[in-house]
């Protein structure tokens, strides 16, 4: 593996790992993210966590092509499950999943004490944002940094948490959008919120059109319209 490897989304993760950390990627799609820091000298240690032989064993395959078997482990487990105390890991990344179970692996963690040492979380979720930024805040962690990127046609959003003592107060909205993305409201973040409005316009016409009634539904979609509509003009 060359140092180009690594996808604009994975690349984006990675600019929040700080030099000399020691990292679990979890569910870590070939070690791909690993073995790229390691081979920078970025990181001082890794483990590549899987739960599933067949990418377990993909892990490992691209670990040895990689020659950073001193620096980087493949580990078979259940998320956060496969971080040892020993390990002393400080940071987790966990890209690629949907949002509800990134945040069932890291309340998995938390009621193992798995994820005690740990200072940062660096999140991808595929979906539900809104539950992973909830669960969060939660569990006193603090939402530092936030980025949403465009790649193959597809957005994706990167969210980076730190524990602490105090939080700042979040809006409905700070949950649904993002705190950080709401303020910069890039070019990327109105083209999803458009394309989210779109899919609501829809399904208000297709509500429109229901022979059952569906009032309370039609004002729920047009609440969540009138909030994206809000956002992004």
């Amino acid at each position: 593996m060359n140092d180009n490897q690594l996808s604009k989304r994975l690349e984006t993760a990675a600019s929040y790992i700080e030099k000399g950390a020691r990292i679990a990627d979890i569910g870590s799609d070939h070690a791909y993210l690993p073995c790229n820091l390691a081979q920078k000298g970025m990181i001082e240690f890794a483990i590549a966590g899987e739960v599933v032989v067949g990418p377990f064993a993909s892990a490992k395959k691209q670990i040895e092509a990689s020659q950073v078997e001193h620096i980087v482990q493949a580990r078979l487990g259940d998320g956060v499950s496969v971080i040892e105390a020993a390990d002393k890991i400080d940071t987790v990344t966990i890209c690629g999943m949907g949002g509800d179970l990134i945040a069932r692996i890291l309340d998995s963690g938390n009621e193992e004490n798995r994820l005690l040492n740990v200072k940062r979380l660096i999140l991808q979720p595929n979906n539900a944002e809104k539950k992973l930024r909830m669960w969060l805040i939660e569990n006193q962690y603090n939402i530092i940094a936030e980025q949403i990127i465009s790649e193959n046609n597809k957005i994706y959003e990167i969210i980076v948490a730190e524990p602490a003592d105090e939080l700042p107060n979040y809006a409905e909205e700070d949950f649904v959008f993002g705190r950080f993305l709401r303020k910069e409201k890039s070019k990327v973040f109105v083209e999803k919120w458009q394309n989210e409005y779109e899919k609501y316009e829809y399904i208000l016409n297709s509500l429109d059109h229901s022979q059952r009634d569906v009032s309370d539904k039609k004002i729920e979609v047009k609440k969540i319209m009138k909030k994206i509509k809000e956002e992004i003009s």
